[in-house]
């Protein structure tokens, strides 16, 4: 039974270790063979590396937003759209109301725009159903989805469209910046942010990511084949077109600026629907954990499924030390895992008594607090408990823009 443990709690720790720093630098080593192959192929043919810019009609597209209770960004959110740097004729914006209780519906009313239609659906359904929905209402060659408290910047849409030159390209995603207003308590979530758009950088030249930003992304129209029911669907529409052979590509140049939730208490919420929506996609996508998937396969096992599992390699590698506290090695283990969880406690402590934090305590805040979210969601998705429709996340107010 000794042994038994000490294999579980070796194999715990080097799979998160793997997960969160080895992954990582397997992608960056991958990433600097494949410019090793690229330059020996220059030396060799001394052929440009560069690929020469596809020139021609920019492809129509549909901008679309599904919205809930926003009056105060929405208006905000429209001018950001007409404002956009793109041909007005080659750009239509959709939005649609996913039966509001609040002003939306009036302050849509002052905007005066021939390329913009808003849909009332008296219903509330949530956010796929809504944006399925517009889909169908547009014949627009490409689909770009963003949320209603997200704002573009000038060149955003252009440089998503770009990457469709490339006919193997389906989906593109942009970087998602994340703003902390005053009296934000942000923990560690712009840090972990950072982190995953270095991975989607990694993923993306590797050609193995699996996952979009919600709040700006393009894809192909007719590859925008949604199955209902699904909580997350930026990360399980992606991930179907990856495993199909298409491209799906991260372009940081792409920005959008979305403010950051105000409180832990609202951001553990929204890692909790997270949560459930990710184990929806594992559960419903057993297929794609098979051996035979090949690199879109390795990668998502390895950023993925060991980052939803996580929780519980942490519970069972607690579990093992406990239980082989009477070896000193391992009771120094099980005292250094109490230390961190202490500092975690204390971070959340301070938090809620308004005290100033040094940067390194908010890392065993967040660490605890994303993991405990996704065992939470875990077992909500087990429950079945999980609306399709999303709780508005409490925002600092924004002034209504006059239309």
């Amino acid at each position: 039974m000794a042994l038994a443990c000490e294999i579980a709690f070796w194999a715990s720790i080097c799979l998160i270790a793997y997960n969160y720093v080895g992954y990582p630098v397997l992608l960056a080593l991958m990433g600097s063979l494949g410019q090793i192959k690229s330059d020996i192929s220059f030396l060799l043919t001394r052929r440009d590396r560069r690929q020469a810019e596809k020139r021609g009609a920019s492809p129509s597209i549909a901008v679309i937003v599904s919205a809930f209770n926003e009056q105060s960004v929405i208006a905000a959110r429209v001018k950001n759209l007409l404002e956009i740097d793109y041909p007005a004729e080659r750009m239509e914006i959709l939005i649609g109301l996913d039966a509001p209780t609040d002003a939306t519906p009036e302050i849509l009313k002052r905007f005066r725009s021939p390329g913009l239609r808003v849909f009332h659906f008296p219903t509330r359904r949530g956010k796929l159903a809504v944006i399925s929905d517009l889909a169908r209402r547009t014949r627009a060659q490409v689909l770009v989805f963003t949320d209603a408290n997200t704002m573009f910047e000038q060149n955003c849409i252009r440089n998503l469209i770009r990457h469709f030159a490339d006919p193997e390209v389906g989906l593109v995603t942009g970087e998602e910046i994340r703003t902390i207003k005053p009296g934000t308590d942000p923990g560690a979530e712009s840090l972990y942010w950072r982190y995953e758009s270095v991975m989607k950088i990694l993923e993306s030249r590797a050609n193995c990511l699996h996952s979009a930003n919600g709040s700006v992304y393009a894809i192909r129209r007719n590859l925008f084949c949604p199955r209902p029911h699904f909580i997350v669907e930026d990360f399980q529409i992606p991930l179907e077109l990856r495993f199909q052979g298409h491209r799906v590509v991260y372009d940081p140049e792409a920005i959008a600026v979305e403010e950051i939730a105000p409180s832990l208490a609202s951001q553990f919420e929204r890692r909790v629907r997270l949560g459930a929506g990710n184990f929806q996609t594992l559960f419903g996508n057993l297929n794609y954990l098979g051996p035979f998937n090949g690199l879109p396969g390795f990668a998502y096992w390895s950023h993925r499924v060991l980052r939803w599992i996580t929780p519980f390699l942490l519970v069972l590698a607690f579990a093992c030390c406990g239980y082989l506290l009477r070896n000193r090695f391992y009771l120094c283990l099980l005292l250094a895992q109490c230390a961190f969880y202490g500092l975690a406690l204390l971070g959340e402590y301070l938090s809620r008594k308004r005290r100033r934090l040094p940067g390194i305590w908010h890392l065993p805040r967040h660490f605890c607090s994303m993991n405990m979210a996704m065992a939470f969601g875990f077992f909500r998705y087990l429950s079945g408990k999980q609306s399709l429709a999303w709780a508005v996340t409490p925002r600092a107010q924004a002034e209504e823009t006059a239309a």
